[in-house]
C-alpha cells in the first residue's frame, strides 16, 4: 500500500511540473502542432471531444460558433474576451486559463487553427 501511495505521489508531481513553451517543429504540420498542444500541454481533451459534448462543448461546436461570430479563440484563451458558447461552464474553463496564459502566440494560434480545422465550412 505504501508503494502505491509513493507511485501516485511521483506521478502527481511529474504531471504538475511546469512546462516550457513549445515551438513549432518544422517536421510536423501546424495542425499536428495544435493537436499536440490540445491533447498534451493544454489538456483541452479532458473536457472537449471532436463531435460530442462532455464537460465542455465539442470541438466542432466551438469551431462552428466562433467562425459564425468571427470571434477569436486566442482572445478567449488569453481571457481577453468572455465565453460565447456556454457561459454556465465558464468557471470550469477558468481553471485552464492558468495553462493557456503561459502559452506563447504561436502555441495559441496553433490551438485555434486546430480547433477551426473541425469546422464543416472550413474557410
Amino acid at each position: 500500500m505504501r508503494e502505491l501511495v509513493f507511485i501516485i505521489t511521483i506521478i502527481f508531481f511529474i504531471s504538475c511540473k511546469k512546462e516550457e513553451s513549445q515551438t513549432f517543429d518544422k517536421k510536423e504540420t501546424a495542425l499536428e502542432f495544435g493537436k499536440t498542444l490540445f491533447e498534451g500541454k493544454g489538456n483541452c481533451i479532458a473536457c472537449h471531444q471532436a463531435e460530442q459534448k462532455i464537460i465542455g462543448p465539442s470541438i466542432q461546436e466551438i469551431a462552428k460558433i466562433y467562425k459564425e461570430k468571427n470571434a477569436s479563440i486566442v482572445s478567449f484563451l488569453r481571457e481577453e474576451s468572455g465565453p460565447i458558447i456556454d457561459p454556465s461552464k465558464y468557471d470550469i474553463m477558468k481553471t485552464n486559463f492558468t495553462i493557456t496564459k503561459t502559452m506563447n502566440d504561436e502555441e495559441l494560434k496553433a490551438l485555434e487553427n486546430y480547433i477551426f480545422s473541425f469546422s464543416k465550412n472550413n474557410k
